[in-house]
Protein backbone atom coordinates (compact mmCIF):
# COMPACT_ATOMS: atom_id res chain seq x y z
CA UNK A 1 0.00 0.00 0.00
CA UNK A 2 1.44 3.66 -1.04
CA UNK A 3 1.43 6.00 1.60
CA UNK A 4 4.05 8.56 0.91
CA UNK A 5 4.69 10.47 -2.85
CA UNK A 6 8.21 11.69 -3.50
CA UNK A 7 8.59 14.07 -6.62
CA UNK A 8 11.44 15.45 -8.21
CA UNK A 9 11.49 19.07 -9.01
CA UNK A 10 13.07 19.91 -12.12
CA UNK A 11 11.80 17.75 -14.82
CA UNK A 12 8.17 16.66 -13.41
CA UNK A 13 6.83 19.73 -11.37
CA UNK A 14 8.29 21.64 -13.90
CA UNK A 15 9.64 20.80 -17.54
CA UNK A 16 13.25 21.66 -17.88
CA UNK A 17 15.12 22.96 -21.07
CA UNK A 18 19.12 22.35 -20.48
CA UNK A 19 19.55 23.93 -24.16
CA UNK A 20 17.89 27.70 -23.27
CA UNK A 21 20.00 27.28 -19.97
CA UNK A 22 22.21 26.78 -22.04
CA UNK A 23 22.02 30.00 -24.00
CA UNK A 24 21.40 31.99 -20.84
CA UNK A 25 24.76 31.23 -19.21
CA UNK A 26 26.42 31.19 -22.49
CA UNK A 27 25.38 35.19 -22.37
CA UNK A 28 26.91 35.99 -19.54
CA UNK A 29 30.46 34.60 -21.03
CA UNK A 30 30.58 31.11 -19.81
CA UNK A 31 31.08 29.93 -23.49
CA UNK A 32 32.25 26.52 -22.50
CA UNK A 33 28.78 25.92 -20.51
CA UNK A 34 28.61 22.36 -21.57
CA UNK A 35 31.34 21.11 -19.67
CA UNK A 36 29.55 22.20 -16.41
CA UNK A 37 25.41 21.59 -16.89
CA UNK A 38 24.44 18.00 -17.46
CA UNK A 39 20.67 16.73 -17.53
CA UNK A 40 20.22 15.43 -14.78
CA UNK A 41 24.15 16.43 -12.73
CA UNK A 42 26.46 19.69 -13.16
CA UNK A 43 29.92 19.67 -13.01
CA UNK A 44 32.33 22.29 -11.50
CA UNK A 45 31.30 24.79 -9.32
CA UNK A 46 27.74 24.07 -10.60
CA UNK A 47 28.15 20.88 -8.90
CA UNK A 48 29.49 22.96 -5.50
CA UNK A 49 26.60 24.71 -5.61
CA UNK A 50 23.86 21.69 -6.13
CA UNK A 51 25.94 19.63 -3.34
CA UNK A 52 26.04 22.47 -0.94
CA UNK A 53 30.03 22.78 -0.91
CA UNK A 54 29.88 26.52 -2.15
CA UNK A 55 26.48 29.21 -1.23
CA UNK A 56 24.83 31.25 -3.78
CA UNK A 57 27.25 34.17 -2.90
CA UNK A 58 30.68 32.09 -4.02
CA UNK A 59 29.28 31.04 -6.68
CA UNK A 60 28.39 34.44 -7.76
CA UNK A 61 31.88 35.18 -7.00
CA UNK A 62 33.71 32.04 -8.75
CA UNK A 63 31.50 32.47 -11.94
CA UNK A 64 32.53 36.19 -12.13
CA UNK A 65 36.22 35.12 -12.04
CA UNK A 66 35.63 32.07 -14.50
CA UNK A 67 34.14 34.76 -17.18
CA UNK A 68 36.79 37.67 -16.45
CA UNK A 69 33.89 39.96 -15.02
CA UNK A 70 31.89 40.98 -12.35
CA UNK A 71 28.03 39.45 -12.57
CA UNK A 72 25.08 40.46 -10.24
CA UNK A 73 23.23 37.90 -8.22
CA UNK A 74 20.01 38.53 -10.49
CA UNK A 75 22.15 37.96 -13.33
CA UNK A 76 23.11 34.62 -12.45
CA UNK A 77 19.29 33.85 -11.02
CA UNK A 78 18.38 34.53 -13.93
CA UNK A 79 20.35 32.37 -16.10
CA UNK A 80 19.71 29.51 -13.21
CA UNK A 81 15.89 30.06 -13.75
CA UNK A 82 15.94 29.52 -17.34
CA UNK A 83 16.18 25.99 -16.97
CA UNK A 84 12.36 26.21 -16.57
CA UNK A 85 9.66 26.37 -19.01
CA UNK A 86 5.96 27.89 -18.01
CA UNK A 87 4.94 26.17 -14.80
CA UNK A 88 1.52 23.85 -15.66
CA UNK A 89 -0.09 24.75 -12.40
CA UNK A 90 -2.60 21.96 -13.20
CA UNK A 91 -0.13 19.68 -11.79
CA UNK A 92 0.03 21.10 -8.31
CA UNK A 93 -3.80 21.19 -8.85
CA UNK A 94 -3.53 17.34 -8.88
CA UNK A 95 -0.76 17.03 -6.08
CA UNK A 96 -2.99 18.99 -3.88
CA UNK A 97 -5.29 16.46 -4.16
CA UNK A 98 -2.92 13.92 -3.23
CA UNK A 99 -2.41 15.56 0.36
CA UNK A 100 -5.60 13.76 1.68
CA UNK A 101 -4.61 10.41 1.47
CA UNK A 102 -0.62 10.46 1.20
CA UNK A 103 2.62 12.09 2.78
CA UNK A 104 3.78 14.20 0.21
CA UNK A 105 7.45 15.10 -0.57
CA UNK A 106 10.09 16.44 -3.23
CA UNK A 107 13.18 15.71 -3.27
CA UNK A 108 15.53 17.44 -5.67
CA UNK A 109 19.13 18.08 -7.20
CA UNK A 110 19.37 21.71 -6.85
CA UNK A 111 20.70 25.28 -5.50
CA UNK A 112 19.41 28.40 -3.65
CA UNK A 113 18.77 30.47 -6.94
CA UNK A 114 15.72 27.87 -7.93
CA UNK A 115 14.91 27.40 -4.63
CA UNK A 116 14.58 31.18 -4.15
CA UNK A 117 11.83 31.11 -6.92
CA UNK A 118 10.38 28.04 -5.77
CA UNK A 119 9.67 28.26 -2.39
CA UNK A 120 8.09 31.78 -2.90
CA UNK A 121 5.09 33.49 -3.16
CA UNK A 122 6.17 34.25 -7.22
CA UNK A 123 5.88 30.60 -7.80
CA UNK A 124 2.57 30.59 -8.59
CA UNK A 125 0.18 33.07 -9.98
CA UNK A 126 -2.00 32.29 -7.00
CA UNK A 127 0.96 33.57 -4.76
CA UNK A 128 1.74 29.91 -3.35
CA UNK A 129 5.41 28.76 -2.94
CA UNK A 130 5.97 24.94 -3.49
CA UNK A 131 6.16 24.29 0.37
CA UNK A 132 2.57 24.58 0.59
CA UNK A 133 1.84 21.94 -1.78
CA UNK A 134 4.18 19.27 0.28
CA UNK A 135 5.24 18.29 3.68
CA UNK A 136 8.69 18.35 3.30
CA UNK A 137 11.25 19.34 0.63
CA UNK A 138 14.41 17.80 0.62
CA UNK A 139 17.09 19.53 -1.49
CA UNK A 140 20.67 18.32 -2.61
CA UNK A 141 22.19 21.74 -1.10
CA UNK A 142 20.59 21.54 2.22
CA UNK A 143 22.07 17.58 2.67
CA UNK A 144 24.89 18.01 0.94
CA UNK A 145 24.53 15.14 -1.58
CA UNK A 146 22.98 15.06 -5.21
CA UNK A 147 21.05 12.15 -6.46
CA UNK A 148 21.57 9.41 -7.01
CA UNK A 149 24.32 9.19 -4.32
CA UNK A 150 22.74 6.75 -1.60
CA UNK A 151 23.14 9.63 0.83
CA UNK A 152 20.79 11.83 -0.07
CA UNK A 153 18.31 9.02 0.14
CA UNK A 154 18.98 7.91 3.34
CA UNK A 155 18.69 11.45 4.83
CA UNK A 156 15.10 11.71 3.37
CA UNK A 157 14.23 7.91 4.89
CA UNK A 158 15.29 8.74 8.33
CA UNK A 159 14.40 12.09 8.69
CA UNK A 160 10.81 11.82 7.73
CA UNK A 161 10.43 8.15 8.62
CA UNK A 162 9.72 6.65 5.04
CA UNK A 163 8.91 2.98 4.44
CA UNK A 164 10.20 2.48 0.90
CA UNK A 165 8.29 0.03 0.38
CA UNK A 166 4.66 2.26 1.40
CA UNK A 167 6.28 4.66 -0.64
CA UNK A 168 6.15 5.86 -5.07
CA UNK A 169 9.40 7.61 -5.73
CA UNK A 170 8.62 9.78 -9.08
CA UNK A 171 11.70 11.20 -11.32
CA UNK A 172 13.21 11.68 -14.64
CA UNK A 173 16.60 10.30 -14.13
CA UNK A 174 17.03 7.10 -14.86
CA UNK A 175 20.10 6.85 -12.39
CA UNK A 176 18.09 7.94 -9.55
CA UNK A 177 15.28 5.48 -10.46
CA UNK A 178 17.66 2.60 -10.15
CA UNK A 179 19.45 4.23 -6.87
CA UNK A 180 15.66 4.38 -5.39
CA UNK A 181 14.67 0.59 -6.64
CA UNK A 182 17.91 -1.09 -5.69
CA UNK A 183 16.50 0.67 -1.72
CA UNK A 184 13.09 -0.77 -2.09
CA UNK A 185 10.77 2.24 -3.15
CA UNK A 186 7.97 1.76 -5.65
CA UNK A 187 9.06 4.26 -8.84
CA UNK A 188 7.81 5.79 -12.01
CA UNK A 189 10.31 7.47 -14.51
CA UNK A 190 8.42 10.69 -15.58
CA UNK A 191 9.12 11.18 -19.45
CA UNK A 192 9.98 14.47 -20.25
CA UNK A 193 7.32 16.89 -21.49
CA UNK A 194 5.16 14.53 -20.61
CA UNK A 195 2.02 14.63 -18.42
CA UNK A 196 2.31 12.10 -15.64
CA UNK A 197 -0.84 12.77 -14.02
CA UNK A 198 -2.78 9.72 -15.86
CA UNK A 199 -0.76 7.45 -15.22
CA UNK A 200 0.05 8.45 -11.18
CA UNK A 201 -3.48 8.03 -10.88
CA UNK A 202 -3.73 4.47 -12.25
CA UNK A 203 -0.66 3.36 -10.31
CA UNK A 204 -2.46 5.01 -7.05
Amino acid sequence: MIKNLVFDFGGVIVDIDKNKAIRQFKELGVTNIEDYLGLYAQKGIFLEVEEGVIDDITFCKKLSELVGKELSYAEVRKAWLSFFLTLEESRLDYIETLKANYNLYVLSNTNPFIQSWAQSPGFTSSGRSLNDYFDKIYTSYEIGYIKPHREIFDFMIKDADLNPSETLFIDDGPKNIEMAEGLGFKTYLATPHKDWQKDLAEIL
